[in-house]
């Protein structure tokens, strides 16, 4: 007999398809709000296998990267595998709220990415093509070597050394400039002139920040320089340079890639393409470049908004964690340095009234500057209240987290409309590289919807007892 949790006798009859549909809502968001919790809001018994099949959803799309081509294809033959998984543990998953839960999330996800009930399934199992200049292929590679030869292991050193599946971390910078670490702390910072976020073993990305409006702290950078440092028998050194108004598709010595070609899922079938290991898309050009090293497993998204660059970075944690005391200073990797933050340990203090600001637009207001404020590309600055500054950021984004924050801060700090769209992109770049779904959402020290996620608990205890009222009420 398997162990009830607290939807115990009630919970089976939540599994007829009508009661599905009819409680669809309140289910889903039940299983939203318990959350890491949800281990005590299921039926479990040991023949549901309903997380073997999640196990091997994650472990088929872990690897993914909507920046890939195929990726659309690679996805939806792992939702048709996920599906058919949990069709097959359907009879002994009767009553599990995970289980109906996870149904009811693959038919969301199959309906927003258009897949077709019928077509390829991905194997739970692939055959492992070794290649040592494809970061994702070596480490797979010696995750599967260490299951292999696990009990092995465990008897010569008295525990496994086997390796587990890479870590990714992500780090980006916009604005005027803000910045999210390796560890999702954001923060606002001064940080005028040369600076370097990564700089380790692999990899070394540095960024040059100016003044953006005379008198005023903040900064937005104008600069990016990335080093990818040799790698034996993949690549030769490479540098990529990025300045406002030069955002170009290549390599500081005109090549466009480097190293010998690696396999990554391509095409409108799922077919097998290949790739150099190290190789520069142009998305938009002079807006939007990214650069690939399939070698090391890195994926750097650039690009100019307005006046200013952003920049988007998703690493290995191991290659991230690959320098010398020499290297430490890594904005990436430590944060901006105490004398250098704008933000108070996570709260964003809005500039009121900026008079920096007022100056400079009473001055592009005169005869003198008539001409250039017409001729700029980037439109004319504006003086923004804290209300319609925040109007205007919500056109874009519509959950006031720290990106709607920074918006907002920017806004009043200069005046530029084009910093709204790099708030924008930039939560955008972040959803496309960040690994942890769960981590996306950052809230500003002291807002509501902070407090609202540290005083979680009792709104967990709540669905809790709700479901177990349901479930009464079904029985």
């Amino acid at each position: 007999m398997g162990r009830a949790g607290c939807c115990c006798r009630g919970a089976e009859r939540l599994a007829s398809p009508s009661l599905v549909r009819r409680f669809r809502p309140l289910l889903l968001l039940i299983i939203a709000l318990c959350g890491a919790h949800i281990g005590q809001c299921q039926v479990s018994t040991p023949q549901c296998r309903i997380q073997k099949c999640t196990t091997d959803f994650v472990s088929l799309t872990s690897h993914l990267t909507p920046a890939v081509d195929g990726f659309h294809t690679e996805f939806c033959k792992a939702l048709r595998a996920y599906s058919a998984c949990t069709q097959r543990t359907a009879k002994s998953c009767r009553g599990n709220l995970v289980f109906h839960s996870a149904v009811l999330g693959i038919s969301d996800l199959m309906s927003q990415r258009n897949c077709s009930r019928d077509g390829p399934t991905s194997s739970t199992h692939p055959e492992v093509q070794h290649e040592p200049c494809n970061y994702h292929s070596r480490t797979q590679h010696a995750h599967t070597h260490s299951h292999v030869h696990a009990h092995t292991h465990s008897h010569a050193h008295g525990h496994s050394q086997g390796h587990s599946r890479p870590v990714y971390l992500f780090c980006g910078l916009f604005g005027d400039p803000h910045l999210r670490t390796f560890k999702d702390s954001f923060q606002t910072c001064k940080v005028e002139g040369a600076w370097p976020l990564i700089d380790n073993d692999y990899l070394s990305v540095q960024v040059t920040n100016v003044p953006v409006v005379p008198g005023s702290s903040a900064t937005a950078t104008n600069k990016i320089t990335i080093i990818f440092k040799p790698y034996e028998g993949c690549t030769d050194q490479r540098v990529y340079q990025a300045v406002t108004d030069n955002l170009p598709a290549a390599f500081d010595d005109g090549t466009v890639s480097s190293g010998d070609p690696i396999h990554i899922s391509a095409g409108a079938e799922g077919a097998t393409g290949k790739v150099r290991a190290l190789w520069i898309s142009e998305r938009s050009p002079g807006h939007h470049v990214e650069l690939h090293a399939g070698y090391i497993g890195v994926t750097v998204i650039v690009r100019q908004l307005g006046h200013y660059l952003t920049l988007a970075v998703r690493i290995p944690e191991e290659l991230a964690q690959a320098y010398d005391a020499t290297q430490d200073l890594q904005l990436c990797l430590n944060g901006c340095p105490g004398g250098e933050r704008i933000d108070q340990a996570g709260h964003l203090p809005l500039p009121l009234s900026p008079p920096a600001l007022g100056l400079q637009l009473q001055q592009l207001r005169r005869p003198s500057y008539s001409s250039q404020t017409q001729a700029s590309p980037y439109g004319a600055a504006q003086v923004f209240s804290v209300e319609g500054a925040k109007e205007r950021c919500r056109e874009q984004l519509e959950v006031q987290d720290i990106y709607f924050h920074s918006c907002v801060f920017d806004l009043l700090t200069t005046g530029d409309a084009n910093f709204t769209m790099a708030a924008y992109s930039a939560l955008k770049d972040m959803e496309s590289l960040h690994p942890h779904r769960d981590r996306w959402r950052i809230y500003p020290r002291g807002s509501a919807t902070s407090t609202l996620h540290s005083d979680s608990q009792p709104i967990l205890r709540l669905a809790l007892l709700l479901l177990c009222a349901l479930s009464v009420v079904l029985m």
